[in-house]
């Protein structure tokens, strides 16, 4: 089919396009000008009016007047005449109106049980904790409440029916940690804070936490430096990442439960290829995934770092997951070779 659609091609190969665009009509002239005529009425991005051709031959009416239109409306609403009903309404109602069927009410009557005389005297004349019993016995002891039960028993839980008391669960204190003087102290450099935490404190601005990252860089004490659950974004693990590079002195980083996202991730896993004395960094819990390309990148930081013990992260794919776990096993073995060569 291919081979005989250009043998019919060939025969126009010597055309003279000249000649037959002198032998048209103004007309016809017209007509292809319309159809060459690069429009794209499928285009979404382009104005309506640019779409197609304008083709209409009216005069424009000018520019759009509000007014004038509703009053037009309005005039032929009023000129135009309404059809007329083949049967004129007279508001006569025909049938028999509706009336719904009332249903009878049930009545129930309660079923009276009787006991024996002899059982009855019994029952009237048991304690409550002898009822209790009784109760378990016969298979019904979820009915009687806790409450009940303690009630019925003079020495506490000793009888068949033992309620659970509810431990009451307190909610967690908030953070005491100053961050006005905590701030001061890392950048006076005090020998006696050797770690910070600031855990849950959600009120810290952004620029405090970013002084915070500024005084970290000459700080040679805190060895921990916790930071979970202060809504903490991308710009701060940027500083953080800063003050990886100059810190040489913090083991422990901890940055979970924040919005950092995988730029902000990225940036602390290309700081760490450059530290080596940071032995747990814990990003876990972010507002968002990071995404494969992030946890390939962590897992790939992980195998060149000889220093980094503990990475609290749950890797969502299995691939990174494992290079990352053998990487952890690796440093972990060389602490313990470093350790047994000290002692000996």
């Amino acid at each position: 089919m291919a081979l005989s659609f250009k043998k019919d091609l060939e025969k126009y190969k010597d055309l003279d396009e000249d000649e037959l665009l002198n032998k048209l009509s103004a007309e016809e002239l017209k007509q292809l000008e319309t159809a060459l005529e690069e429009m794209d009425p499928e285009n979404a991005l382009l104005p309506a009016g640019l779409r197609q051709k304008d083709q209409t031959a009216k005069q424009g009416t000018g520019s759009f007047n509000r007014d004038s239109l509703l009053k037009y409306l309005e005039k032929e609403a009023m000129e135009y005449k309404d059809r007329e009903d083949i049967l004129p309404f007279t508001g006569e109602r025909k049938g028999k109106a509706f009336v719904p069927k009332q249903k009878p009410i049930e009545t129930r009557q309660e079923e009276i049980t009787t006991l024996d005389p002899e059982l009855e005297e019994a029952l009237s004349s048991a304690t409550d904790t002898e009822l209790c019993d009784l109760a378990s016995i016969l298979g019904v002891h979820t009915l009687v409440t806790s409450s009940q039960s303690y009630d019925a028993s003079k020495d506490g839980y000793n009888n068949v029916i033992k309620g659970e008391k509810m431990t009451p669960v307190f909610d967690e204190p908030p953070n005491p940690t100053n961050v006005e003087e905590t701030l001061q102290r890392i950048k006076n450099n005090d020998s006696s804070l050797t770690e910070v935490n600031l855990n849950n404190i959600k009120n810290i601005p952004i620029p405090t936490l970013k002084d915070f990252a500024k005084a970290m860089e000459k700080n040679t004490h805190v060895k921990k430096f916790s930071l979970a659950a202060t809504r903490s974004n991308d710009p701060i693990a940027v500083v953080f990442s800063d003050m990886l590079r100059e810190n040489k002195t913090l083991l422990s980083l901890n940055l979970e439960t924040n919005f950092i996202t995988g730029t902000g991730v990225q940036a602390l896993v290309d700081a760490l290829r450059d530290n080596d004395t940071l032995t747990e960094i814990k990003i876990d819990n972010q507002r968002q995934q990071l995404g494969t390309t992030v946890e390939m990148e962590i897992a790939k930081m992980l195998e060149e770092n000889n220093s980094i013990v503990k990475f609290g992260y749950h890797f969502t794919q299995q691939g990174p997951r494992s290079r990352a776990g053998q990487a952890i096993t690796k440093n972990n073995d060389l602490v313990r070779k470093r350790r047994v060569e000290a002692d000996q």
